[in-house]
């Protein structure tokens, strides 16, 4: 993503069930003061949620008590990632009919406009980030 008049903020949170609570408070927040309404922000709000809900369940690496949230906002896109220790890449799986889980990258590939994985920038570990537009 290369904007040419690029925002950020970013926040570390612990690992534990009230991140993705704390994450979209703060996102809400972020959203209003970069004056994002509408649909984005909905999108943006469940994205996180997914990407916070799969690193707290997956990601077990020696280390790794802690999640960080960036956010960055430029030319009408937003890019919300999640890092975390664990080097593991997350793989779409087909859930069956009755299976409670196994369908969020699912649903961040439907609402994104583009999502992927990359090595953390600093330390070990990988980013999980999404890109969708705001207008």
């Amino acid at each position: 993503m290369s904007f040419s008049d690029t925002v950020e903020t970013s926040w570390q949170f612990p690992r534990t069930p009230r991140t993705a609570g704390s994450a979209r408070s703060l996102l809400r927040e972020q959203l209003a003061a970069w004056r994002i309404t509408g649909d984005a922000v909905d999108a943006a709000e469940l994205l996180l949620s997914e990407l916070v809900a799969n690193a707290i369940r997956h990601a077990n690496a020696p280390g790794g008590d802690e999640l960080g949230v960036r956010l960055a906002y430029g030319d009408g896109m937003l890019r919300v990632e999640v890092s975390d220790t664990d080097s593991r890449h997350p793989e779409p799986r087909v859930a069956e009919a009755d299976d409670e889980g196994g369908r969020g990258l699912f649903l961040v590939s439907a609402l994104s406009e583009r999502w992927g994985c990359d090595p953390r920038r600093h330390g070990a570990g990988k980013t999980v980030w999404v890109e969708l537009k705001t207008r």
